[in-house]
């Protein structure tokens, strides 16, 4: 349903006991191009000289409460009488943009839009709020009109204790248009007494600040409540208070209405202190309709008939515990749920649609196994009565709201026979996640979103202690060294990365660090010192950190303190160091290094040095000079090997040029350094250490741990990559692989020889390559088979996967010919759901319709379009991108951001990445991209455009090409604000793209891009 009719007047009783709604004059919060808002400017400074605009690093306006909306909600009766009366002029509601205007006032442009005035943007002022003052609690009343024009009324009370003297109050606010006439100031102290008069409304869109200054100043160590009411706006983008749709059983498209308020999402629902540092209680009233249930962070209290308005009530949510207001949530629907109950305490429930919720019984098993699992961890109680999760029908992961987690329907539901294994996984990593967040994150969080890894990175490391809890077949620590440090390595090597404490306050800047680095490296840091301080030691640690800073905020300086307190007592750090001088030179600075290590002629000592590991061999004093870590020193030898002791035997300080250890192995005895990969950093070795380690893994490759083999693997090819090794070395490295039978090992291998096969898919000689890669992964293919039992171990279903995947995209014919064989089974029976193996799906849809032309793509739309589980509409869009027809995928992706077929917003990335990971597709997807750079942005309004950027360069590597995105940079470089970081490592890694060509392809006379160099020859023809 579109939007309808605006609603009727509102108004606004200030005593919180009996707040009702009422619209009137105030700030308005909307979005009009740059262009337009410079002539409204002209034409209104000419015509009335009524608003003055200051465009500086603080953009202002003010207003006078004037002005009262009149409007109807399309299933309202009658407004609620006001205790005043106003003045009225009628606002307009734009329909295409959600944003309301007021014809007789100047539009006011939000600085956060992506047409924000430039040079306010460059100067990018501060943005924190002012300390003066500290929220003690709040009320929040909304009413959505979720069935109707997608409006919010909104009353908010605040009370604030002064801290500083201050003659202004200032809240966060965002797309909000405040009643500035039922602005109120009171003392909590005497709230019959009348409290400073308020003088003037301002409004700061490039800092989102609404300011009240007050007559008189505030009185330090008093408490005051500040109230008002607002109108909001459910957006489409995602971010704030948020709709969503979906399809019923019987085809009825039906709305909900939930939250996303990380990490400045909160301002867009109501007036707050915005920032995590300022906890806050929060009791929240919410309206709906009879026939849908509201959820918040607490259990219900009561439930309220609205005055005046049948077929509504209010949903009354007692206080809650003190938190962030990024963690305050709301969710309206029509979902329904089922439950269970954790310790006869915590009532457990799982809401979805109707159609879905059958699914959602092993999240919820998952939900009670992971909530005990934490509180005996950390013992610590949950402190809530409720743990709800809520299916949302959008594609992403999760949200950690305390008492209310949100998870995309692919996060939260399993359907045995369609969910595959990667699938199941999934949901229990995202589940652990969310939940281990209910202590770290929300029991103590970070006092700013400079420590947000704090958040992120002790989630992911947690996640995989409790799935190995549960699920200790799936082997998640063996995945470990793929899925996070090895994966973070990849943009962790650039110069271009950025420390995972990184100082950032701009709503900008913190979405960007929601990334690799935060998440992924921060994990492997947590997982690197749990092991140098022995488990023992950092749970102790943890404990004591949790129970001290519980319901307030901590920074990474305060966890030190109590690791080393930890510490100390089991003496586990060397002489005179802490946890926070080891962990400072991993924290606040980018990067890691290449321990190299060279061997004495008997193979007794050993001299390590360490230098900042780059990708690319630019490497420069300024980028590696000042780079050295506190790195703990782990080693076992070929005479008596054991992987299993992963507590340093050494330390390297960063004020170390070198160090040497003696006693090794003798010199026909390999020795191999970072047990179980629990350092962050790669190792080198000399060449006699590199031969004997090729020589145990083609005799016995079983001697050598899993997670050390993948290490090995991910090294040496990283290090030929960087040229720090030769590439006869490292594909020497790879020859045993047709004897591997571990996931682990072989999921690192291609993941690295994926990168040779991009580079060498449009050459000569991508014929050796592809023979080479043929030779591996036969065998593997073989020995896993084609044919998938879903009851085999989890890591073998993962293997068969890979292995068909890989067997296929190198056009093995076996493989082919079962793939196209099996989906001209399901074209000709496609309501049988048993045909494809779920494992086996993503392979089998996209090598036919690779394969295959109109018949097959259309065929995979329609199934697309019919399908309601969204790991299957994640699987049949990913194939759409793999059709070798042009014409086919130039369509497709004009769909993608047109908004016509039938894809949702939420899925417009992955359809893009689809194509972007097709050969055939990758040099259209970089011509769109550039080319329609500011309607993807449009069409894609409050999702973030990383993906988009990654995507779109990644197959980048020849000159002409740096030289296109070199330039798209200069052009665009205003609307890039919000991805710079990301740009700059696109260009980094298409420039080492570039280098690497050049220095890797045999060049007679210059370079010549089609013949292979003589030493990766040598290594492909062996």
């Amino acid at each position: 349903m579109g939007a309808e009719a605006s609603p009727e007047p509102l108004d606004v009783d200030h005593q919180a006991s009996t707040v009702t709604f009422g619209r009137k004059g105030g700030c308005y919060v909307t979005k009009p191009v740059g262009v337009m808002l410079a002539m409204v400017f002209v034409s209104v400074l000419v015509a009335t000289g009524l608003l003055v605009y200051y465009f500086a690093p603080s953009v202002r306006y003010s207003t006078r409460p004037s002005a009262k909306i009149t409007a109807r909600p399309p299933n309202a009766s009658r407004a609620v009488p006001s205790p005043a009366a106003t003045t009225s002029t009628t606002l307009r509601m734009d329909t295409d943009t959600g944003v309301h205007s007021d014809p007789s006032k100047t539009s006011h442009k939000d600085a956060a839009e992506p047409t924000t005035e430039p040079t306010a943007r460059k100067r990018r002022p501060d943005v924190r709020l002012p300390r003066a003052l500290k929220p003690l609690r709040y009320l929040v009343k909304l009413q959505p009109f979720i069935n109707g024009d997608f409006s919010i009324r909104g009353y908010v009370e605040v009370e604030m204790e002064v801290l500083e003297a201050t003659s202004n109050i200032t809240l966060h606010i965002h797309n909000i248009v405040t009643k500035n006439d039922t602005v109120r100031v009171m003392s909590s102290d005497d709230p019959l007494r009348r409290g400073p008069v308020i003088l003037r409304h301002t409004y700061d869109p490039v800092r989102q600040f609404y300011v009240a200054s007050l007559a008189e100043p505030l009185e330090v160590g008093k408490k005051y409540v500040l109230s008002m009411a607002f109108l909001g706006h459910l957006n489409a983008q995602r971010k704030g208070f948020f709709k969503s749709n979906y399809q019923d059983a019987d085809g009825t498209n039906r709305w909900m209405a939930a939250t996303m308020f990380q990490p400045t999402g909160a301002r867009r629902a109501f007036p707050c202190f915005d920032e995590p540092g300022l906890k806050s209680t929060f009791e929240v009233y919410l309206a709906r309709e009879e026939h849908m249930t509201s959820l918040s962070n607490m259990p219900l209290l009561e439930s309220l008939p609205m005055e005046g308005q049948p077929g509504w009530v209010w949903d009354h949510y007692p206080p809650s515990v003190p938190m962030s207001t990024y963690l305050v949530t709301f969710a309206v629907s029509n979902f329904t749920h089922i439950k269970a109950t954790y310790d006869d305490r915590v009532l457990l429930r799982v809401w979805a649609r109707q159609e879905a919720i059958e699914h959602a019984h092993y999240s919820l098993e998952l939900g009670q196994k992971m909530l005990g699992f934490y509180e005996r961890y950390f013992d610590l109680a949950y402190p809530l009565p409720q743990m709800d999760a809520i299916a949302l029908p959008e594609n992403f992961g999760g949200m950690e709201n305390w008492g209310l987690i949100l998870y995309g329907e692919a996060a939260l539901l399993y359907e045995e026979g369609v969910s595959s294994a990667r699938d199941k996984q999934y949901i229990g990593t995202i589940v652990a996640h969310e939940v281990a967040h209910q202590w770290f994150g929300n029991l103590v969080t970070p006092k700013s979103w400079t420590g947000l890894w704090l958040n992120e990175g002790f989630a992911t490391f947690m996640q995989y202690l409790a799935v190995d809890q549960a699920e200790p077949t799936w082997k998640v620590f063996d995945q470990f060294v793929f899925n996070s440090v090895q994966d973070s390595f990849a943009i962790d090597c650039l110069e271009s990365s950025h420390p995972i404490h990184i100082p950032v306050e701009h709503p900008d800047d913190i979405v960007q660090i929601f990334d690799k680095i935060t998440y992924r490296k921060g994990s492997s840091l947590i997982r690197m010192m749990s092991h140098f301080l022995t488990e023992r030691t950092f749970r102790a640690g943890i404990t004591n950190y949790l129970t001290a800073f519980q319901y307030s905020n901590s920074d990474q300086d305060e966890l030190w303190e109590y690791l080393t307190e930890a510490a100390l007592g089991a003496q586990v750090l060397p002489e005179g160091t802490t946890v926070k001088v080891v962990m400072d030179s991993w924290t606040l600075k980018m990067g890691y290094p290449v321990i190299h290590v060279a061997r004495s002629g008997d193979g007794s000592v050993a001299t390590l040095t360490q230098e900042r590991f780059l990708l690319g061999n630019r490497r420069n004093e300024s980028a590696t000079g000042n780079y050295r870590w506190w790195v703990p020193l782990t080693y076992t030898g070929g005479d008596n090997p054991d992987f299993e002791v992963t507590q340093p035997v050494a330390w390297m300080a960063d004020t170390e040029g070198q160090v040497t250890l003696s006693s090794l192995p003798g010199h026909s005895h390999w020795v191999i350094f970072n047990l179980q990969q629990t350092g962050y950093f790669r190792v080198n070795y000399d060449d006699h250490n590199w031969d004997l380690i090729i020589e145990q893994l083609l005799t016995d490759h079983r001697v050598i741990h899993t997670q050390n083999r993948a290490q090995i693997i991910d090294d040496a090819l990283d290090l030929a990559r960087a040229g720090h090794l030769s590439y006869d070395t490292a594909l020497r490295v790879t020859r045993y692989l047709p004897r591997e039978r571990d996931y682990v090992p072989w999921a690192s291998a291609l993941d690295n020889l994926q990168y040779l096969h991009a580079m060498f898919t449009h050459s000569a000689d991508y014929g050796a390559l592809r023979k080479y890669l043929l030779e591996l992964v036969v065998p593997l293919y073989e020995s896993a088979g084609f044919e998938d039992d879903l009851k085999d171990e989890h890591l073998a279903q993962y293997k068969r996967a890979l292995a068909v995947s890989w067997a296929c995209k190198l056009e093995y014919k076996p493989c082919v010919d079962s793939s196209l064989t099996l989906f001209h089974q399901w074209m000709f029976n496609p309501n049988n759901q048993s045909i494809i193996s779920p494992n086996l799906r993503s392979t089998v849809y996209c090598t036919a319709v690779a394969a295959g032309g109109q018949s097959e793509w259309n065929f995979t739309w329609a199934q697309y379009l019919a399908s309601s589980i969204t790991s299957e509409r994640q699987k049949l869009l990913d194939a759409l991108g793999c059709s070798k027809q042009i014409w086919l995928l130039t369509r497709f992706l004009e769909m993608v951001f047109s908004g016509a077929g039938g894809i949702k917003k939420s899925e417009t990335s992955r359809a893009f990445s689809s194509v972007a990971r097709n050969p055939l597709g990758q040099h259209l997807v970089w011509d769109y991209f550039r080319n329609n750079w500011h309607h993807i942005k449009e069409s894609t309004v409050g999702m973030s455009n990383k993906n988009f950027i990654k995507r779109a360069t990644e197959a980048l590597k020849t000159h002409s090409e740096l030289e296109e995105l070199q330039a798209f940079k200069v052009q665009h470089t205003d609307s890039l604000t919000s991805v710079a970081m990301v740009m700059d490592q696109a260009l980094e890694m298409v420039a080492n793209n570039v280098q690497w060509l050049d220095t890797n392809l045999w060049p007679h006379c210059g370079v010549d891009h089609n013949h292979a160099g003589p030493a990766l020859n040598a290594g492909l023809l062996m």
